[in-house]
């Protein structure tokens, strides 16, 4: 299973910004949404995931409010702002292009 460390530099903003782009998430579940939609691959630890959300958060591409869980458990959920959107879609982009020339590297013709 791949570790954050592990991952292409960058990628796990793409990650998470993809993972809340949908509706508000708090960081336990943005964690569990990657791990899952990766069918078990990626495993983002804590100790990974908050200081990138700390610092997506100070760069404007998302924002938090404390709310409660659907347990009755009180945390901090994030979203993206317009900015975190227009970064998302950038981001997206670059990870196609990466992709592809990674692609045709591994898989010639």
């Amino acid at each position: 299973m791949a570790r954050p460390s592990d991952l292409i530099q960058g990628t796990l903003d793409l990650l998470i910004l993809k993972t809340i782009s949908q509706e508000p998430v708090h960081g336990w579940a943005i964690a569990k949404r990657i791990q899952q939609a990766s069918n078990d691959v990626l495993l983002v630890q804590q100790g990974s995931l908050y200081p990138a959300l700390h610092r997506l958060e100070q760069q404007g591409w998302i924002q938090s409010e404390i709310r409660e869980t659907a347990s009755g458990r009180v945390a901090k959920f994030y979203s993206l702002t317009r900015d975190g959107k227009k970064q998302m879609a950038k981001e997206l982009e670059q990870w196609e292009r990466l992709s592809t020339a990674i692609s045709l590297v591994v898989n010639p013709a």
